[in-house]
């Protein structure tokens, strides 16, 4: 019968892992799985299709998605290397219908200059789909206002445990929200993994669904992704509306515990990413002897002449307008009693891999613009020493 494949995941968290999944149970090597059902019935992708894929295929989404254009039987176009205007550019050249992106692409398109943007018929694109990580509002608000109400989101993983997924107008109404069900059911769960939380509480996100998985040789890390009722979790904290949407906040690993209050990475890249002169940005946590951990933003300027102490003051300031219930300053680095650290490097590209996922690795090892962001209380202790500082990992995974 027909064979699935075993997809390596998470890799920016560490040693990946094998997913691995059950056989199906139809013998037709034909026979429609559920991602092939997905696209037809929710995206209308059929042999007239043309896709346009601005990712590599060596990661899942990309993958499973341009195999199941050509089972459809329609056309995949697929870029050796993302560029903004090159994307653009296919677009109007192929005439393209269909397409999948990630965050980062929307963020590195809208930033083209005004002329570049304008230049480029897009109007054949019926569906854009996008997944992989949370997008922030204003970057989805801006690409509706350009491309009409043809995004569509959805939250998965490559475990295939489970799916949600939100049109554009239920996120107009519904704003940051990665959407309702389509495949499981959606709980919150307390810190315990145990005990159900009710509307507009945060926690782990976990599926209940009868899809399957197991992390292939790793026994433990397949128990600790279940809780005793054989829901299971990507480790991603959440919560769901009265209407039943669900809104990430982050992933569990990636949180920052500052002074007993938690912290989340996601809140401030979405807001430092707005900026005009930031190319990208990734939040991670940092040892602090007090407050236990502090804010460290690793910043890639658009232009590189701008990696100047007062660029930093200035994205310092922002976050602290931005961001609710934070205060932040700067101060100088040169005082012994340091409140922010700068390095300049002309690195291109230090926060994101080409799918548009977080790289989270030690700070001291990104060749890029530093910026650190101390909770106000923390501001008169010395300054950590840099061969000590450590960052989280985690991933965000677009899989299906």
């Amino acid at each position: 019968r027909a064979g699935v494949d075993m997809l390596y995941s998470s890799g920016t968290t560490g040693r990946p892992k094998g997913v691995r999944v059950p056989l199906p149970e139809d013998p037709a090597i034909d026979a429609a799985n559920s991602l092939v059902m997905l696209a037809s019935a929710v995206f209308q992708i059929n042999s007239d299709s043309i896709y346009l894929s601005p990712a590599p295929l060596y990661h899942a989404a990309p993958l499973r998605w341009s195999m199941t254009i050509h089972r459809l039987g329609g056309t995949v176009v697929l870029m050796k290397k993302f560029d903004p205007e090159a994307a653009l550019a296919h677009i109007e050249r192929y005439r393209v219908n269909s397409s999948q992106w990630v965050p980062t692409h929307f963020v590195r398109m809208l930033k083209l200059p005004d002329d570049i943007r304008t230049r480029y018929d897009t109007s054949s694109l019926k569906v854009a789909i996008h997944a992989a990580a949370p997008c922030p509002v204003p970057v989805k608000q801006a690409m509706i206002d350009w491309w009409g109400p043809v995004l569509f989101e959805y939250y998965a993983g490559s475990e295939g445990n489970g799916m949600t997924f939100i049109s554009s107008p239920d996120w107009l109404a519904h704003k940051g929200s990665v959407g309702r069900p389509i495949l499981g059911s959606v709980h919150i769960m307390g810190e315990d993994n145990e005990t159900e939380l009710g509307p507009n509480e945060e926690g782990a996100v976990f599926f209940e669904s009868e899809n399957v998985f197991e992390y292939h040789g790793d026994n433990e890390k397949t128990a600790s992704s279940r809780n005793s009722k054989g829901w299971s979790t990507l480790g991603d904290v959440g919560k769901v509306d009265e209407d039943g949407f669900l809104y990430l906040t982050d992933r569990k690993s990636f949180m920052i515990i500052s002074g007993g209050v938690n912290i989340y990475p996601q809140e401030i890249e979405n807001h430092l990413v707005t900026h005009p002169k930031v190319a990208d940005v990734a939040v991670v946590g940092g040892p602090h002897e007090e407050m236990g951990e502090e804010v460290i933003a690793v910043i890639q300027p658009a232009d590189m002449a701008d990696a100047t102490d007062q660029f930093r003051d200035e994205l310092i300031s922002l976050r602290a307008r931005n961001c609710r219930g934070s205060r932040f300053r700067a101060g100088s680095t040169s005082s012994k009693r340091c409140r922010a650290t700068t390095r300049a490097s002309s690195t291109s590209a230090c926060c994101a891999t080409n799918i548009g996922k977080r790289r989270r690795r030690r700070p001291e090892h990104d060749r890029a613009r530093r910026i650190l962001l101390r909770p106000f209380l923390a501001l008169d202790l010395p300054r950590v020493p840099q061969s000590s500082r450590r960052a989280r990992t985690g991933r965000r995974d677009g899989g299906l």
